[in-house]
């Protein structure tokens, strides 16, 4: 009670900022201990074993909070199981001008545009020495500089800067926020992508003696056909899971018309069926082994168990912590211990995609 109290006064001095002010001055109080840890329930049953990882439950921080790796540690404290810094690319970049963040109040969604700003790979790299004996998961987000003339070799120059670090990496080539970003998802593009990648990561593991699991990041916008290439490339480089799903550029059943016609890509609450669809889809696609995160629209224990129901072996949240503030983390946990006490079920794993086939057959852009 006391701690929702605090959260609801927090929310409200952080919502009379402009969005990224606001974003800035979490990260700083996480990073000065002013933020106090949460308790969060230690069921066993949320435990999640993924390649040589085992997540101590299935919530992470999504990427884009923690841009250049300032808070992980502050982050997992929150009860997270696990956070990704990133998206950092080789060279710092400032990413497109501001104002660039918008919160959509009413609709529970944020709108953004910031292109990949960070601090690039050598500012990252300091940060993750500085913490690599503290434990935690901590994966890596991997991208391209905007004016880069070649993209797969940014992405492989991230494998390389941080095979010792990263609990895992994620290649996201799913921002709508880097012109041209997006073609990557296409069949050729994404072929040749994920053969220098996990080149790369193999070439690290001789060096590192481990190799690092590597994701996928895509977008929710994709068509049918697209995540037929998708799921096929993926399968044939074996590379490790995906995350489903980035931000969209939909803005179907908005209420703020003035933030959704804001250029970017839409977060939050109306991301959810979106993402949850393209999620079960791209279950149905790739079989029931190969992991997939969800994210997208996260914002309550209910949420979080449908995602896993729909196909996610692991759940990732941004949009709603800034609604909800860092109290939901334990509210989430204790939802998904009640859910498998009410199913009978021993661990997380049993209950995913049990309801997949139902929301592949949802029409994404139908609000009902």
């Amino acid at each position: 009670m006391l701690r929702d109290l605090v959260d609801g006064a927090a929310r409200r001095a952080l919502f009379m900022l402009d969005a990224e002010a606001a974003h800035a001055m979490t990260v700083k109080a996480l990073a000065s201990g002013a933020v106090p840890a949460c308790r969060v329930p230690q069921d066993g049953r949320l435990s999640v074993k993924v390649a040589d990882l085992t997540f101590p439950n299935p919530l992470g921080m999504a990427a884009g909070f923690d841009k250049n790796g300032e808070v992980p540690d502050a982050l997992l404290r929150l009860g997270f199981g696990f956070t990704e810094a990133g998206t950092v690319t080789p060279r710092p970049q400032a990413g497109n001008p501001k104002p660039r963040v918008f919160r959509l109040v009413a609709d529970k969604g944020v709108v953004n545009r910031l292109g990949f700003n960070n601090e690039g790979h050598a500012a990252l790299r300091g940060r993750l020495e500085a913490r690599k004996h503290r434990g935690g998961i901590v994966g890596v987000n991997v991208g391209a500089n905007k004016d880069t003339d070649d993209r797969a070799a940014d992405y492989t120059a991230g494998i390389e800067a941080f095979a010792d670090l990263a609990s895992f990496f994620t290649v996201n080539i799913s921002s709508p926020n880097t012109p041209g970003l997006r073609d990557l998802q296409a069949r050729a593009a994404l072929a040749e992508l994920l053969s220098r990648v996990m080149e790369a990561r193999d070439a690290a593991s001789e060096r590192h003696g481990r190799a690092v699991p590597v994701f996928l990041k895509i977008a929710p916008d994709v068509d049918e056909a697209g995540l037929d290439d998708i799921a096929a490339e993926v399968l044939a480089a074996r590379v490790d899971g995906l995350i489903v799903s980035n931000t969209t550029l939909a803005r179907n059943g908005l209420t703020d018309r003035a933030g959704a016609a804001e250029t970017g890509g839409l977060s939050g609450r109306p991301l959810f069926r979106r993402a949850t669809v393209a999620l079960a889809r791209m279950r149905q696609r790739v079989g029931p082994e190969l992991p997939i995160v969800g994210v997208g629209g996260i914002d309550s224990g209910e949420s979080a168990w449908t995602k896993i129901t729909a196909g996610a072996s692991l759940i990732q949240l941004y949009t709603g912590m800034v609604y909800e503030g860092p109290g939901l983390v334990p509210k989430v946990l204790r939802h998904l211990s009640h859910c498998l006490d009410r199913h009978g079920l021993s661990s997380l794993s049993a209950a995913v995609g049990t309801n997949t086939d139902a929301w592949a057959r949802i029409d994404p852009d139908s609000e009902g």
